[in-house]
């Protein structure tokens, strides 16, 4: 017990420590980060034709706020091809009125899906293959544009930081209840693991991107061989950035503040399994997701855990030891905690919701656990009623 006790207490210290580094990080974000918003320059004075495209399969609930948001955009030189990728709903039928009215819409069925393609990969190859832009911005049918400026900022942000590809991160709206409990802790994952100051750093071999918004250059996404690259991955915007870096080209992720929010998931279940599609899909290695998992099993709920049972066995043998144990965790949850208000607030999630953060830690412990039985014998990644054989390349 004793044994136990010392390494619990010096585990929970370490782990106190590293929270305390992260109001440091924080600082550093608040005071030297930047954010792209809608008062930024632009569009440059020579506006190069951009073409947004956007896979949708049974989109019929958003696909028309995000096509007529983007819509609404002050770029000067862009079209939209939206690529309806088999959809039994209305979908295609929304586009299709929505083209009618405006010319700078396209829409293009997809009937079939190739073996050993994804969906969207598929649908993004045949889309893009129809694009006439120098530029081509990737964006999801769940995204909302909240600026009529996002492209116009993008662009001359991507010119003037000479990227080759640009992620511009989303702001994410949650609504309910596991929204807001989950995501940002999941996030939260992602942003440990591809910190956006190391993917900056051409000097660094971190490489992230989300798909929820890719500007690229037409050159570039040829450079690292289209869709047809990354056609069997879940994950594809991760896999594109990946390759843009090994080629030495310049990829560039920014944060952004009134552009434009993804709304991922509406229930529990899409969220589990949401997040368990993009932690297998971007991790890809029981070795990754279990170091995912220890780490935040321990940041997250270490400091608790060492808290009750240091209280709880004060009264008992080694009890000074014990305390200690308990105070260790009490000051490791403190400072948590205030990192996680902090964190939160600059997600855009109410402070109020800091309570919530374990059970937010125990629901992504469950996600990960999920993501491990997908690298198991036999098994098959489902999305939009299509079912995926397992792919690990890593």
């Amino acid at each position: 017990m004793l044994a136990a006790c010392i390494v619990v207490t010096v585990l929970t210290c370490l782990v106190g420590l590293t929270w305390i580094l992260r109001h440091v990080l924080i600082n550093r974000e608040c005071t030297r980060g930047f954010t792209l918003e809608s008062d930024y320059p632009g569009p440059p004075d020579d506006p190069p034709k951009i073409s947004v495209v956007v896979a949708a399969k049974d989109e019929e609930v958003c696909i028309s706020q995000c096509v007529s948001t983007m819509l609404d955009q002050d770029y000067p030189n862009f079209e939209i091809i939206v690529c309806n990728d088999r959809s039994e709903d209305r979908t295609a039928a929304i586009v299709e009125r929505i083209a009618a009215e405006d010319s700078r819409v396209r829409l293009v069925n997809i009937e079939h899906l190739p073996d050993g393609w994804c969906g969207k990969n598929n649908a993004m190859q045949v889309g893009i293959a129809s694009a006439r832009g120098r530029w081509i911005c990737m964006i999801d049918a769940d995204c909302r544009q909240t600026s009529d400026r996002t492209l116009s900022v993008a662009m001359q942000y991507a010119r003037q930081t000479g990227a080759d590809l640009l992620s511009v991160l989303p702001r994410l709206e949650m609504r309910g209840f596991w929204e807001n409990v989950i995501q940002p802790v999941c996030s939260g994952v992602m942003m440990i693991w591809f910190n956006p100051a190391k993917v900056n750093n051409p000097q660094k071999p971190n490489a992230y991107a989300n798909g929820a918004f890719m500007m690229m250059r037409r050159e570039t996404y040829d450079a690292i061989g289209t869709h047809e690259a990354v056609r069997d991955q879940v994950n594809e915007d991760m896999h594109m950035a990946a390759r843009v870096k090994q080629l030495g080209l310049k990829l560039r992720v920014v944060r952004t503040e009134g552009l434009y929010v993804v709304r991922m998931y509406t229930s529990l279940r899409q969220i589990l399994r949401g997040w368990a599609r993009i932690f297998f899909g971007t991790f890809g290695t029981f070795k990754r997701l279990t170091v995912s998992f220890l780490v935040m099993a321990a940041m997250g709920l270490l400091p608790y855990t060492a808290a009750a049972v240091g209280f709880s066995s004060a009264g008992g043998s080694n009890g000074v030891l014990w305390l200690v144990c308990g105070w260790a965790g009490l000051a490791a949850t403190a400072a948590q905690l205030t990192v996680i208000f902090r964190y939160y607030r600059l997600l855009g999630v109410s402070g109020l919701l800091t309570w919530t953060y374990p059970l937010g830690c125990g629901m992504t412990l469950m996600v990960l656990i999920s993501s491990m039985t997908k690298l198991l014998p036999g098994s098959a990644v489902v999305w939009k009623n299509t079912t995926y054989a397992k792919t690990n390349k890593r």
